[in-house]
């Protein structure tokens, strides 16, 4: 039963260290990576320590104790640990020009998850010194207790995911398992006898982190939540402004999805995006993938009220909360799918398909290629047009944006693609074009064809004339005058190109990231080196 439930405890700490990290440094592969490597590093350390210690004193006081130990750390990790998380960012972020988010997510794992893990990674070989009678049966003991501790992990696995997160949120999950790795220890020293100053303390400091630590509480400087909460996928955050409603994902910051209170354009990147309809050769339909809660769909509905909508959004705990927050319209269909997954079993084509399924570095590589962009241009009617919300604006070389832009234009050609970006904000909308003629040759046919086949946008240089035929609204008619000044065409597809088999689009989005903490933080890191760590102090106070 120890090993089972160490076992258990070790899955369950390693899920819940993914969603603790998730709002601060993404919950990608990178992440994944870090986690799992620094927790392996913890074990196995553990292995080896616990070994020694073994056999140098088989007393199992020691081997509870330990348990006893890790239980109340994990324990204290809803507590202490995002104040942690923000102290190392804080001092790295000043301190630190490259790779950001690998050194602040691995010091982080480092302080907060190596510490219990070691000590739960003494418990095998401790259990295998006391369990083991003689040499005859070693093999069996070693056995089975591998099995419990591998039954243990399985249930460890799948209850915080499928359960206890969902259900309860990551803080409470923590507490949960911590409190049955606690439980463990208490019922061995009560029965012995042994230790009960130990066990009252771990008791008192189990029960004031339960008692002290908020149940979801990863936005801690924000007030007025209208929710906060997990789902499978995602944090969840809504906030409810004067002017709009907004809802965050896996971020402390930003905004993923917004409604407004008043009827008007959003000062976001959707308004840009409404210049996708009038470079169509129709407007009657329209594809969302990354529907969220629906904030491109109202828009659509306002401007273009005659276009149906289908939107696709893999985060069924967002869609229910567009249901209840956002004004999400009842009439419009929304599968709970991952987006690629819906083209492929679909057959459906539209005028308009909206990808808008990147977040920070969190960009699914399966969404990314020129596999995924072929299957989005077989979805486009003849005419039709494809908008990508682009993130983390960075024209460096080898950027995530460049990648994603030569891809799109390997699939589409460079004469079908024209660029806005978004004042204000790290966005750009990519717009790429399926031509009119179904002679069209496809990817990687003459370019000359894809000229003559392509023509020039429909209205891309008179897009406020063209709202002005489709909505009397004249908010439409000015914002894409404003679009207008923006478009920029792209040039032919030079540099990486990201597919199935080859799409490192962490990495490529990590590189963005430390170039705009560099840009961002430049000026403090100066401070820091001229005047030390007092002048920074009183600078950013």
């Amino acid at each position: 039963m120890t090993e089972f439930f160490s076992g258990m405890a070790v899955m369950a700490a390693e899920l819940g260290a993914s969603r603790l990290l998730a709002p601060y440094f993404s919950s990608s592969q990178i992440v994944w990576t870090i986690i799992i490597g620094t927790i392996m590093i913890a074990l196995a350390l553990g292995a080896v320590v616990g070994g020694r210690w073994a056999d140098r004193n088989p007393d199992p006081d020691r081997l509870y104790l330990c348990i006893m130990a890790a239980a109340v750390w994990i324990a204290l990790i809803p507590l202490v640990g995002k104040y942690l998380i923000i102290l190392i960012s804080g001092l790295l972020i000043v301190a630190v020009s490259t790779n950001f988010l690998v050194l602040a997510a691995f010091i982080s794992c480092l302080i907060i998850f190596v510490p219990p893990l070691f000590l739960l990674g003494t418990i095998t070989p401790g259990l295998v010194k006391s369990a083991t009678d003689s040499l005859d049966d070693n093999a069996s003991v070693v056995g089975r207790l591998s099995a419990c501790n591998t039954v243990g992990s399985i249930l460890g696995t799948f209850l915080p995911t499928f359960v206890t997160i969902p259900a309860v949120g990551t803080f409470v999950t923590f507490l949960i398992f911590s409190g049955i790795l606690l439980l463990v220890a208490l019922v061995y020293f009560l029965s012995s006898h042994a230790h009960r100053l130990a066990c009252l303390i771990a008791t008192v400091a189990f029960v004031v982190s339960a008692a002290l630590s908020p149940m979801t509480g990863f936005a801690f400087w924000e007030k007025g939540l209208a929710y906060e909460g997990e789902s499978i996928y995602n944090y969840l955050q809504v906030k409810t402004l004067a002017d709009r409603t907004i809802l965050s994902t896996n971020v402390l910051f930003g905004v993923q999805s917004v409604t407004m209170k008043h009827p008007g354009m959003t000062g976001m990147y959707y308004d840009t995006a409404l210049a996708a309809p009038l470079m169509a050769d129709q407007a009657r339909s329209a594809l969302i993938l990354g529907m969220g809660t629906g904030t491109y769909a109202r828009q659509l509905r306002r401007y273009y009220p005659r276009m149906a909508v289908q939107g696709v959004e893999i985060d069924q705990a967002i869609s229910s909360l567009a249901i209840k927050y956002f004004d999400q319209p009842a009439d419009i269909p929304v599968s709970t799918y991952d987006g690629r997954a819906w083209l492929a079993a679909s057959r459906q084509r539209f005028d308009l398909i909206m990808v808008d399924a990147y977040q920070d570095i969190t960009i699914p590589f399966q969404m990314s290629s020129t596999e995924f962009f072929a299957l989005v241009r077989n979805h486009l009617n003849p005419g039709g047009v494809m908008v990508v919300n682009m993130n983390m604006i960075d024209d460096g070389q080898g950027s995530i944006n460049a990648a994603l832009t030569n891809t799109i234009t390997r699939v589409f050609g460079s004469d079908a693609i024209l660029t806005a970006d978004v004042p204000r904000t790290t966005n750009r909308e990519l717009f790429a074009r399926r031509p009119s003629s179904e002679d069209f040759s496809g990817p990687g046919g003459d370019s000359q064809g894809k000229k003559e086949a392509m023509g020039d946008y429909p209205g891309s240089d008179l897009l406020a004339e063209a709202a002005a035929r489709v909505s009397p609204d004249p908010d439409l008619s000015r914002m894409m005058e404003q679009v207008s000044s923006r478009l920029s065409t792209v040039g032919d597809a030079k540099g990486r190109i990201l597919t199935d088999d080859n799409a490192p689009v962490e990495l490529l989005g990590m590189h963005a990231i430390d170039r705009i903490i560099g840009r961002e933080a430049g000026p403090y890191r100066r401070i820091l080196q001229e005047k030390g760590i007092q002048g920074l102090i009183q600078e950013v106070s």
